[in-house]
């Protein structure tokens, strides 16, 4: 049987930038294991694979990495949107749109919308409030990144659990070139991960230049080595930073940069809203362009 894919950037404006991602826009008939193979046959970090919808929303959407199924992540949402959305799925788009992906997660909101240059822009709410989980000490992170413990910051958090659909490790770098130069111990993380502790490693910095944040993220147990753009652990990471802001009422906005050393630049646009003490939405947007589009043969 023949199913139609598309694959896209996503989080960028130029193509072989960004991050990539395969979309199987009618998936009906594939079984867990064909869409585990298929994913591991594209080998990005996430494949989406697109059925009618099961509880009356736009349509069900299931995420996969090369090794397991996920229940939520940033990019495959914006990019799924995007690539159904050009596709003309949801038909014309002079004005925006809102679509509803059904998963693991929960309910994915997604707005859809043309920018000033015509380029479609998509923006999906966060599908599960804010959640804080362990933390780790400084010297065991530091460790497990090949950094000095001078290199971690703990002012405002220590390294720490936090997840908006999908959990990660946040830790925050003090200079930019130690975020440039961290590199995962993978024994040191297999360690870490055997106690119990979230392995998908997110680190930032925050910069104040045209970006307020630079980041990366590691999740090699997972087999992504290194992420170009993750639109979960940015959404968790702008409602961490949201949550340990000492104001309790405000709309904050975020400009990310991720992926530049690895050469896939990357721009994620984060916002959040905080009401009466609490992070009360979270919301991450960008741009995808598609680079091609073809048939698989199953």
């Amino acid at each position: 049987m023949d199913y139609r894919y598309f694959i896209c950037d996503v989080f960028t404006k130029q193509r072989f930038s960004g991050n990539p991602l395969a979309v199987i826009s009618e998936a009906q008939g594939l079984s867990d294991f064909q869409m585990q193979q298929i994913a591991r046959e594209f080998n990005f970090s996430e494949t989406t694979f697109v059925f009618p919808a099961q509880l009356g929303q736009t349509r069900q959407v299931r995420i996969f990495t090369p090794v397991r199924e996920i229940p939520f992540a940033g990019h495959p949402n914006i990019g799924t949107a995007f690539a159904l959305a050009q596709d003309g799925a949801f038909g014309n788009l002079d004005n925006s749109l809102e679509v509803v992906f059904e998963e693991a997660a929960g309910l994915v909101p997604v707005s859809i919308n043309k920018d000033h240059q015509g380029l479609i822009s998509c923006e999906l709410n966060a599908p599960e409030p804010l959640w804080l989980g362990k933390t780790v000490s400084k010297a065991l992170i530091a460790n497990i990144l090949n950094l000095n413990t001078s290199d971690i910051l703990c002012t405002t958090h220590e390294p720490q659990e936090a997840s908006v659909g999908l959990e990660f490790l946040f830790v925050e770098i003090a200079s930019y070139e130690a975020l440039k130069k961290a590199q995962v111990n993978l024994e040191a993380l297999t360690a870490l991960s055997d106690q119990g502790v979230i392995a998908h490693v997110h680190l930032y910095f925050q910069s104040h230049d045209e970006f307020d944040v630079r980041v990366r993220m590691f999740a090699p147990l997972d087999g992504v080595p290194e992420d170009p753009a993750t639109g979960s652990a940015n959404c968790a990471l702008v409602a961490l930073l949201s949550h340990f802001n000492s104001a309790t009422e405000g709309d904050f906005n975020w400009r990310i940069s991720q992926g530049s050393e690895m050469g896939r630049p990357s721009v994620l646009n984060g916002r959040t809203e905080k009401r009466q003490g609490r992070v009360s939405g979270v919301w991450i947007s960008g741009n995808s362009v598609l680079v091609s589009e073809g048939t698989l043969k199953i």
